[in-house]
């Protein structure tokens, strides 16, 4: 039979007070029980701990040694139980959010400083992706929830974060820049710079484009917003964008406008699994994304609170 950490508790009491009585005022347990354990533990051990007489105990040489490994494991388990308090009350552990590139890059930096400040226990892994990827993160376990588009599914439920206006993209000194605002129409008549299709994105803006009753073959597509706005830099044709990825465009390298005709936005969820309670950290982060978004913190050109 093992050690127990009763046992070993009662042991470390017992060596540092000297002696039962104060070791059992200590612990608030009787002195027999105390004696019983102590008793035990050196049954188990096969060595003889302390050297009782009728005032205090001293420590044989095996006590010395048993005292030292017992106030290892009894430490390392107070230190655990606090710890496992700190993670179940939100304190410490892992928020794992998974999310399109835009949001991670723009939208969440300034919320998880924040949070970081208040909480400085709790680390953030940002997973991105394409809207496929991320719901699938949420959907097995490895994220805790989710901030993307999609539409709510009998396994995800979508709480409203913000929305993201789509605005014309182009080069500069493009004659459609000196519009104050640009339509589908407008774009569909040059060559237009798409996002890959297995983007929310493409999605949305082939949508906006039937809305508008056009047709726009892409001229060149690809799959990373920055490496579109390079195209259009090179004044290689315009694009359509949300409002959210301006910033990871070249500064100055475009200018945009706003898209009507339709007015398109693209909303942006929290997503989270169906009767799947979150771990406290992650809820605590989900609570300061409402927070901020109760506040109205101001947010990027084109983009607003849901």
């Amino acid at each position: 039979m093992e050690s127990t950490l009763r046992q070993l508790t009662a042991y470390v009491a017992v060596a540092r007070a000297a002696g039962f009585t104060a070791a059992a005022a200590q612990l608030h347990v009787s002195q027999s029980s105390l004696s019983r354990a102590v008793a035990d533990l050196e049954k188990q051990v096969g060595a003889q701990l302390l050297e009782r007489d009728t005032r205090n105990v001293q420590l044989t040489a095996a006590g010395v040694e048993a005292l030292r490994i017992a106030e290892q494991i009894v430490n390392a388990h107070r230190s655990g139980m606090k710890e496992l308090q700190r993670f179940l009350h939100g304190e410490s552990g892992t928020v794992a959010v998974a999310t399109l590139p835009s949001v991670a890059a723009v939208l969440l930096p300034r919320v998880v400083s924040a949070f970081r400040r208040q909480w400085p226990r709790v680390t953030m892994q940002i997973m991105d992706g394409l809207e496929q990827s991320v719901l699938g993160r949420v959907l097995s376990g490895d994220a805790d929830f989710a901030i993307t588009t999609g539409e709510p599914s009998g396994r995800l439920e979508h709480l409203p974060l913000v929305r993201d206006t789509f605005v014309a993209v182009l080069p500069q000194d493009h004659p459609l820049g000196e519009k104050p605002e640009v339509s589908w129409e407008d774009l569909a008549r040059e060559p237009f710079l798409a996002i890959g299709a297995d983007s929310s994105v493409r999605r949305l803006t082939d949508a906006a484009f039937a809305q508008a009753g056009e047709r726009a073959a892409p001229a060149a597509e690809a799959g990373n917003v920055a490496t579109v706005g390079g195209l259009v830099q090179a004044g290689l044709g315009v694009s359509a964008l949300p409002a959210l990825v301006l910033p990871l465009l070249t500064t100055g390298s475009v200018v945009h406008r706003p898209l009507s005709g339709p007015v398109v936005d693209r909303r942006l969820d929290i997503a989270l699994r169906v009767r799947r309670p979150l771990p406290a950290a992650a809820q605590r982060f989900l609570d300061a994304l409402r927070e901020a978004r109760a506040q109205e913190q101001p947010l990027p050109y084109g983009v607003s609170w849901a």
